[in-house]
């Protein structure tokens, strides 16, 4: 018998309806399962996919520098300070934090790069983007692990960071000297996301036009 008030059938039809959409995600699951095996199986670095900043400009960022850091030759260390259209040479943007321990991982990879004369000779200056950090913290981190940077902003709030649409820390970006994101790690360098992305990134930008 029907229920009252209901067309016949009714009662059967919704079950079937909840049974289709109790499949939906079963379905995202599998896509974005299948999206990872494909990278691991192509060989890409699941760390490295595209961003949608890729060749757009970056954002024009001014943040205050990290109270009391110091330069190896004692001068106070500069804020973050960049504008739309660059400066003529290419930056590597780092955000870290002192309590992120990937951060930790990777600044080796950092230090390694600011001191590399090849690195060096392409004119890239390695900055950081300190987020949502107490300034005595991240001094303690530069202090005890080496300061690869030329210049850091302080970004105590992650407003600045929302701009350049950052998730999490540790990320990595590459701006040419023209001010666009040519390249983006999402979590700690590694030698293979340096040497397979961001060096061959950073030559095509420093190239000679022919």
């Amino acid at each position: 018998m029907s229920a009252p008030d209901s067309p016949a059938g009714e009662p059967a039809a919704a079950p079937r309806r909840r049974s289709k959409l109790a499949f939906v995600p079963v379905g995202v699951f599998a896509l974005l399962a299948g999206l990872f095996l494909y990278q691991l199986a192509s060989g890409h670095d699941p760390q490295t996919l595209p961003s949608a900043l890729i060749g757009q400009p970056a954002p024009a960022t001014v943040l205050p520098a990290l109270e009391g850091l110091r330069g190896p030759d004692g001068a106070p260390v500069p804020g973050l300070a960049m504008a739309t259209g660059g400066d003529g040479r290419p930056r590597l943007v780092n955000v870290f934090a002192s309590w992120c321990v990937p951060c930790r991982d990777e600044h080796p990879m950092l230090l390694a790069l600011s001191r590399d004369p090849a690195v060096r000779a392409t004119g890239l200056e390695i900055v950081g983007l300190n987020y949502k950090d107490k300034p005595e913290n991240a001094r303690d981190f530069l202090a005890g692990l080496g300061n690869p940077y030329a210049a850091v902003g302080v970004d105590p709030a992650g407003r600045a960071t929302i701009d350049w649409g950052v998730y999490g820390v540790p990320e990595t970006f590459l701006v040419s000297p023209a001010g666009t994101i040519l390249w983006k790690q999402t979590g700690p360098l590694t030698p293979q996301a340096v040497s397979q992305g961001l060096l061959p990134a950073l030559r095509g930008a420093v190239a000679p036009a022919r």
